[in-house]
């Protein structure tokens, strides 16, 4: 049985706040890709700005920006308990809180830095799409899909790296947080030009409806 938008869109919501989630539990790893040192969220997070644009070319804007609304309260919700939990004295039978405090223990400003640069990244990627989308007269999908994503990066990465870091020590100067965010942003520049196909698969899927169901 062939399934609805609806259903469609509730698991690429699901999708969408795993990735989020995931990004902001593992991405205090730092790992070197081509050269680059990089957060392991490059995996994870820019799924967030794919299932974005694909919501947006079929649904439209509202319904995109319901799911970022979605995607902050959760990153929001998530933080919270994990501060909690850090916050919380461990059982005697529990020996690991020390490594359980480095792991999840995240400092307060880059908590700050992460919710505030995804709301403003997101809607910035959504702004951004909708824009081109007018301007190509809702043709080159993959033209606004990378445009929009592109800049969504630059803001997100920029903006992290100098709220999270600017001053927060003597060499963390605003020349040092551009050095290390330009290369970071053309890694997540490359992995949106491969994501590419996987936008035209996502909207040709949700569109499947309209050939696969009668209509009531």
């Amino acid at each position: 049985m062939a399934w609805s938008m609806e259903r469609k869109f509730a698991l690429l919501a699901g999708l969408y706040i795993a990735a989020l989630v995931v990004a902001n539990l593992v991405g205090n790893k730092v790992a070197v890709i081509g050269g680059v040192v990089v957060s392991v969220a490059i995996f994870s997070y820019p799924v967030t700005f794919l299932v974005t644009d694909i919501v947006a070319e079929v649904f439209g804007k509202k319904k995109t920006t319901d799911l970022v609304v979605a995607g902050v309260a959760s990153l929001v919700f998530v933080l919270l308990l994990t501060a909690l939990s850090v916050a919380l004295p461990p059982a005697d039978r529990f020996p690991y809180n020390e490594a359980y405090i480095d792991i999840f223990g995240m400092s307060t400003r880059i908590l700050v830095a992460s919710i505030i640069c995804f709301a403003a990244s997101q809607t910035h990627d959504i702004w951004a799409f909708h824009f081109w989308k007018e301007k190509t007269h809702g043709k080159h999908l993959w033209l606004r899909n990378n445009l929009s994503t592109m800049g969504s990066q630059l803001i997100d990465s920029f903006a992290f790296m100098f709220i999270a870091f600017y001053g927060a020590a003597p060499e963390y100067t605003l020349g040092f947080v551009i050095s290390i965010t330009i290369p970071y942003w053309l890694v997540k520049v490359a992995v949106a030009a491969v994501d590419t196909p996987f936008c035209y698969l996502g909207v040709r899927w949700l569109r499947e409806e309209d050939r696969s169901e009668p209509t009531p």
